[in-house]
């Protein structure tokens, strides 16, 4: 009813209601973000605390990327099945699970199961796969930009969050500091519950830019799960898919598992403090915010092929610079706007292109399995780079390594412009 009312005021002023669905997208993934990086703000205090080593917490953060890859695949599909609106608001339990298990972890494998298990199936069921499926169904016109402006939620959730929890966690408690990503939680899930239609068709739109009215496709009785991997076994004979795959493993590991878990360790070891470290991610988080909508409206106008070129060679420059850069006020700041206007600025270009080759229906459901390998390489980083540190007691030659990856990437990218121009067939 809601929706519907809401959806008549807006037509009286030529606003499509897409945009209220990027809207709720843009507020559930910004608060899924806060989620995201509750290990990385917990990782000094718990360690201390049970006089526990990094790696035993970025085992269980390893452990939530590899349980996230592993659902990130059938996310698409299960919104194609249950429906949008379910899915998250499934996703906002399995959150509100994790975080309320996490303030009574005293072992280990506590953080395994509610970090690596809960919190790893929550963000795998939402991802970015639900900004890459509502930018999909809503709109045409503009569908770039509003995957830039979907896929900066999660600087916004970095900007607006990490202080405040790195602020709590030093003041009061860490414990006391999961209640805002909590209480989050729960306000983006009332708000997706009141207002969200699952297809422009609920409401007898067109999507954006759209001519004519798209029908959804009725349901065949299949299983999400078989949905998915029918999707994915058409398309694993398509070069496309593997070097889109790829790019984004590294892109993952060169991202959030190496930077998104343990930059702050990574400042702790050079005499820089935890509220010092989230404040030049909240700097990043920024440039992150503006770097990726910039990036969905250069995707809406120059070559894709390109833009991942130029994003993948500067985010190596930049993650071979932080280990040498003195961890001064203004060298960290430097690099903090310099990775953050590329952090994620890979999103939008990657979904375009997996909707180009691979269609309207089957495109959001294939980015799911790019979007696991994007999530198996943030599991390899943070897991590796936990070890390294207590290994080696250095962070530095996992930098360095994911700065090399980064390099390898700008090849994988001009290799797949040279095959672009074969055709490929979507639905």
């Amino acid at each position: 009813m809601l929706a519907e009312f809401t959806n008549r005021c807006l037509a009286r002023y030529g606003v499509h209601y897409g945009w209220v669905m990027a809207a709720l997208v843009f507020i559930t993934t910004m608060v899924s973000s806060s989620v995201s990086t509750v290990p990385q703000i917990i990782i000094l205090p718990i360690t201390r605390e049970f006089d526990w080593q990094i790696s035993d917490v970025s085992n269980a953060i390893g452990l939530m990327y590899v349980v996230l890859a592993c659902f990130a695949p059938f996310a698409s599909a299960l919104m194609l099945k249950i429906g949008v609106r379910n899915v998250v608001l499934t996703a906002a339990t399995m959150n509100t699970c994790g975080l309320f298990l996490i303030t009574q972890a005293d072992q280990r494998w506590h953080l395994l199961l509610s970090v690596g298990c809960l919190m790893g199936a929550a963000a795998g069921i939402i991802g970015v796969g639900l900004a890459a499926t509502v930018a999909t169904r809503w709109f045409v016109r503009r569908r770039g930009l509003v995957v830039g402006i979907l896929a900066s939620a999660f600087a916004a959730g970095q900007l607006l969050f990490v202080p405040l929890l790195a602020w709590l966690t030093t003041v009061v408690d860490w414990r006391y500091a999961l209640v805002i990503p909590i209480i989050g939680g729960f306000f983006s899930a009332l708000l997706f519950l009141l207002f969200s239609k699952d297809w422009p068709y609920d409401l007898r739109l067109t999507p954006l830019g759209e001519k004519e009215m798209f029908t959804p496709p009725r349901h065949d009785g299949k299983n999400a799960f078989l949905t998915s991997l029918n999707v994915l076994f058409k398309s694993a004979n398509e070069p496309a898919f593997w070097i889109l795959a790829s790019t984004f493993m590294i892109c993952g590991l060169s991202s959030t598992g190496i930077v998104g878990q343990h930059f702050i360790p990574f400042c702790a070891d050079n005499n820089v403090g935890i509220v010092a470290a989230s404040s030049y991610l909240a700097i990043m988080g920024i440039f992150n915010f503006i770097g990726t909508i910039g990036s969905g409206w250069l995707s809406d106008r120059y070559n894709n092929y390109h833009l991942l070129m130029w994003y993948y060679g500067l985010r190596a420059l930049s993650l071979l610079y932080l280990p040498y850069s003195g961890f001064e006020f203004y060298t960290l700041i430097l690099w903090a706007i310099f990775f953050g206007l590329d952090f994620i600025a890979t999103v939008p270009p990657t979904v375009r292109l997996a909707s180009k080759h691979f269609g309207t229906v089957n495109g959001p459901i294939l980015f799911g399995w790019i979007f696991a390998a994007h999530q198996f390489g943030s599991a390899i980083a943070a897991t590796s780079a936990g070890w390294a540190r207590d290994t080696l007691l250095s962070y530095v030659p996992s930098f360095i390594g994911a700065g090399i990856l980064s390099g390898l990437a700008v090849f994988l990218i001009i290799f797949f412009k040279r095959i672009s121009d074969q055709p490929i067939r979507g639905t």
